[in-house]
């Protein structure tokens, strides 16, 4: 039976602590409590998919660098740019869907960004354990 050092434990109760913060940060970003009126099941579904996939997102990269050895050994040559598309559209969907270009299509902007923040899980999910 192997005892882990004081290292190893710190960096496993560091790693859950960053987790609980990017998904207070986010959850306090979106508000998902405050919808929209007019539309609100579009709304829903796009801040509760974001929030989903910044949850997953957190943990894969937990699990990749404290458990598997590193980023660099889990996704690596073209995985590991397919990870970086997925690191960044679906926040670049949540971020931009305060610009008033999207005012009169946010509908189907939030449905689109839903599918998006849905697929980035997906895509995570197989990555890491295909």
């Amino acid at each position: 039976m192997e005892v882990a050092n004081f290292n190893e434990i710190l960096n496993h109760i560091l790693g859950i602590i960053f987790i609980v913060i990017i998904f207070s940060v986010a959850y306090a970003y979106l508000k998902p409590h405050q919808l929209h009126k007019r539309r609100l099941f579009s709304t829903l579904l796009l801040k509760l998919s974001y929030l989903f996939y910044v949850l997953v997102l957190c943990i894969i990269v937990y699990l990749s660098a404290l458990v598997k050895g590193g980023l660099d050994k889990v996704f690596y040559g073209i995985e590991f740019f397919a990870f970086l598309i997925v690191l960044f559209a679906p926040t670049i969907g949540i971020f931009a869907r305060k610009l008033s270009y999207f005012s009169k299509k946010r509908e189907g902007y939030n449905y689109f960004f839903t599918v998006v923040n849905l697929l980035s899980v997906v895509a995570i999910l197989v990555m890491y354990f295909v």
